[in-house]
């Protein structure tokens, strides 16, 4: 079959029609009104030869004269890639041998550069795809443009928007003139005239049918429509939002969310499994402190694509609390403070009447905990060699706790990973190992409390820099001995493929260069490790490989990461000294306090990180068990394979051990939808529940001219080339290159021993990203609204850890488009690049009118 009509298409038909053609049919099937036509098929796409005569009869039968002619990939106008304008339309064709001209000029699209590099960004592979061709009669438009059905720019799901232009709206979807733009609510018919080129009835119109859709595909559309001459709406394309964030679960009042991942560094979905674990972890310590737990009170945790959010509503109403909300919020960065701030006056956060205050269960929860925290805290202080090694013991008793044996069943080993495996991440050792964590963070704090008005921001910095104890630091210092032991081996471990370095780890036809050993200390670590559904480094030590690579490529010893951090450390001490005496001279009793505390910070303050550590020793040992019940379900036929166990929540898990539910179909659309969620390069920070990204309406801060304002995070000053990074597995870093990247956790800081700066989107100064860089010496900016779009790899910036700004010096390639665009240069080197930028996912597609144009799109 060449050739079908479009009310001929049904909803199986998408192989052999495309997504714009499929969405077509379905508009016909439900009764709207859109423009005659036929579609001519992938059968013949695949054939590489045009049927003309099929087309020339197709055309005949539709009436001849003037047509859109209109690209439908296999891969167009889906729910996660819309391929808005990457694909060819032809407007106003006319006669049989124009008719195969466009034709043929759809075909020749669908391997144009633009949409190569769309694909490639949205990991679609190009022989999956097809390209089948909608030639639909024009119409002649009085007025044309795009309906959304909610906001793309906010997320707002309770408005709709319009964008319309006389005409056929082409002046809408390439934007090159002006348009009028309409906000109209979901719920409520169009209050009173508007004013522009259509009228009150019209948008009542385009509002209903915005309604009728949106309820038939089940999730906002971006329509494209048309009136005619006569007044009649024709509808040309319907098709999803792409870029909206996932909706929060429906309330019956307005709620504000705030993202939790933004602090650790870990933007990236959870998978089902390490959402419903995770949301655990906060729920079981409540149970143990007989705190009641109710999801609708403060601090409920919930789950919105794929992330941790934290529901804060109870604190914005209460006039005890409101107040204080924004200096809280300086832990998420500038713009999360001013989300919060413009929401305080928002009435639908009008303070309430204050419940009473839970004294009974706050000072059961502070007898419970007080003496042991306040103990555990003073013995830290005081004896900071013995809490340590205390710590460190407690880690080396949970690795050796008991964990189902091999006769279990697989009922047990899944009550051990929902139930009993968290009495290691809540007990006593955990709080052994705690407990000096407390007291590094405090001893943070404490110096510029106390040397305020005598010590600069930066030279505070200073005095964290190349700390001891710190056990991400030690890893990546670990790293880089494997890389020292790698270097006898020549190319092997330079020029080797990570993957295929693994699997020859896993065979042991490696030489051995100690990574046995590290992985016994390191292999539970991995990027956003605090997601149970995550390889550990001991399960594919792949990324460990493409570390040690990075490594391979310093040459210059002084630029080793020892000796970096030992500079790092000496600049420490040398501050430390510094400020005692300075501090003593102008405030002599606090002066001597501070000068204790700083040097009591070099025994402590590193170990800020080991808290983490040492409960995800538990936590892959639960991985270890999930994973087993997962190939028990494989092998029974109820999954497809055992790691698909992470695309299940605890109930369905429970549901396939105990009763035999086949979840094959359950987790293969999870897997699906997670891996479109990964794609994702922005999460709000500031949500509300009817889908509002509320930074999205804060003014925008005014940078300075060429430069991107942001966060200071890491004291000094760099120039260097910037490197692009949005996933760290294999990535490659040049010596003195610039990380560039949506978001840090502990998985990435072994890019770090290279890089001479760091450059991220969100992140928080007291989270591990930042943290390290300041052990490391490394000038850090965070917060920088879009700065892996804004900064193309290649571009020489220089950044400024103190003032928090980022300066373009020199644009190597304009705007990002790529992902991991390679680039070679070192810092304050004007070096030539080899940009080889891949296009951007489109992640502004569903925030611009259409993707098509006009009246024949």
């Amino acid at each position: 079959m060449r050739i079908v009509a479009l009310n001929g298409i049904s909803a199986g038909m998408i192989d052999q029609v495309g997504g714009k053609a499929t969405g077509l049919g379905a508009m016909v099937a439900i009764g709207e009104r859109v423009p005659p036509g036929f579609c001519l098929t992938t059968e013949a796409h695949a054939s590489g030869e045009i049927p003309a005569a099929d087309l020339a009869a197709a055309y005949d039968d539709l009436g001849g004269g003037r047509v859109a002619v209109r690209s439908s990939a296999t891969a167009e106008d889906l729910p996660d890639a819309s391929f808005a304008g990457q694909q060819d339309t032809v407007l106003d064709v006319e006669g049989t041998d124009a008719l195969v001209a466009a034709v043929r000029r759809c075909w020749d699209s669908l391997d144009s550069e633009r949409a190569v590099a769309y694909r490639e960004a949205a990991g679609i592979d190009r022989e999956s795809v097809r390209m089948a061709v909608v030639v639909q009669r024009m119409v002649d438009a009085e007025v044309a443009g795009v309906l959304f059905t909610a906001d793309p720019m906010t997320g707002r799901r309770t408005t709709m928007v319009v964008d319309a232009a006389p005409g056929l709206g082409t002046t809408v979807v390439d934007g090159s003139g002006p348009v009028d733009h309409y906000v109209l609510p979901q719920d409520a018919p169009v209050d009173g005239p508007p004013d522009g080129c259509l009228t009150s009835d019209q948008l009542e119109e385009l509002r209903a049918a915005g309604r009728r859709l949106q309820k038939h595909f089940g999730t906002p559309q971006d329509v494209e429509w048309a009136f005619d001459g006569d007044g009649v709406l024709w509808l040309l394309q319907s098709r999803a939002i792409t870029t909206l964030f996932p909706e929060p679960p429906r309330t019956p009042d307005t709620r504000m969310y705030l993202e939790l991942g933004h602090i650790q560094g870990m933007l990236r979905p959870f998978t089902p499994m390490g959402l419903s674990l995770m949301s655990q972890v906060w729920v079981r310590w409540c149970e143990r402190m007989r705190i009641p737990v109710d999801p609708g009170a403060a601090f409920g945790i919930v789950g919105i694509g794929g992330r941790l959010f934290v529901d804060i509503t109870a604190f914005m109403r209460d006039p005890r609390i409101r107040h204080w909300l924004p200096q809280g919020m300086d832990v998420y960065g500038p713009r999360v403070r001013a989300a919060v701030e413009l929401m305080l006056d928002d009435p639908r956060f009008a303070p309430l009447p204050p419940k009473p205050l839970p004294v009974r269960t706050a000072l059961g929860v502070a007898a419970r905990t007080t003496p042991m925290f306040v103990g555990g805290l003073i013995g830290s202080l005081a004896r900071p060699g013995a809490s340590r090694a205390d710590a460190w013991a407690a880690v080396r008793h949970m690795r050796t706790h008991r964990v189902p044996g091999p006769t279990a069943t697989t009922g047990e080993r899944l009550r051990f990973v929902t139930e009993e495996g968290y009495d290691d991440i809540l007990g006593t050792d955990m709080i052994r190992a705690t407990m000096p964590t407390m007291a590094g963070i405090l001893l943070t704090v404490l110096p510029s409390v106390l040397l305020h008005g005598v010590a600069s921001e930066e030279e505070l910095d200073h005095v964290l820099g190349g700390m001891p104890h710190n056990v991400t630091t030690q890893m990546d210092l670990a790293l880089w001995r494997l890389a020292e032991n790698a270097r006898e081996h020549g190319d092997l471990f330079a020029d080797t493929d990570p993957a295929e370095l693994a699997a020859r780890h896993r065979e042991g036809t490696l030489p051995d260069i100690g990574l046995a050993e590290f992985l016994a200390d390191y292999g539970h670590r991995a990027a956003a490790e605090v997601d149970i559904g995550v390889p550990r480094w001991a399960e594919d030590p792949a990324p460990v490989f493409a570390t040690i690579a990075n490594y391979l490529r310093i040459d210059d010893p002084e630029q080793s990461p020892a000796r970096r951090f030992e500079r790092s450390a000496v600049r420490a001490r040398r501050t430390v000294t510094e400020l005692s005496l300075r501090g003593r001279a102008r405030r002599p009793v606090r002066g001597r306090i501070a000068a204790a505390a700083m040097r009591r910070s070099r025994e402590l303050a590193g170990m800020r990180e080991f808290a983490k550590f040492a409960w995800l020793v538990p936590y892959a040992r639960m991985r270890e068990q999930l994973l087993i019940v997962g190939a028990d379900l494989a092998e029974r036929g109820l999954l497809d394979r055992a790691d698909d166990i992470v695309f299940l929540d605890v109930d369905e898990a429970r549901a396939a051990v105990h009763e035999g539910v086949d979840q094959r179909a359950l987790a293969a659309e999870r897997r699906a939808v997670h891996t479109r969620e990964t794609r994702r390069r922005t999460v709000p920070g500031a949500l509300l529940s009817d889908g509002t990204d509320v930074e999205t309406l804060v003014p925008a801060e005014p940078a300075p001219e060429g430069a991107l304002s942001g966060l200071a995070a890491a004291s000094g000053r760099v120039t260097g080339r910037a490197r692009v990074v949005h996933d760290p597995a294999g990535a490659r870093i040049e010596p003195g290159e610039i990380l560039v990247a949506p978001t840090t956790d502990p998985g990435w800081t072994p890019l770090f021993m290279t890089a001479g700066g760091l450059v991220t989107e969100t992140g928080s100064t007291v989270a591990h990203g930042p943290t390290v860089a300041r052990e490391y010496g490394i000038p850090a900016v965070i917060c920088v609204r879009h700065a892996t779009r804004e900064i193309a790899t290649g571009d020489l910036i220089t950044v400024d850890g103190s003032a928090g700004t980022v300066v373009f010096e020199e644009r190597d390639g304009g705007t990002d488009t790529g992902v991991d665009a390679g680039a070679g240069a070192g810092a304050d080197a004007d070096a030539d690049a080899d940009v080889d930028a891949d296009a951007d996912a489109d992640a502004d597609a569903g925030a611009r009118p259409g993707g098509d144009t006009g009246s024949g799109s």
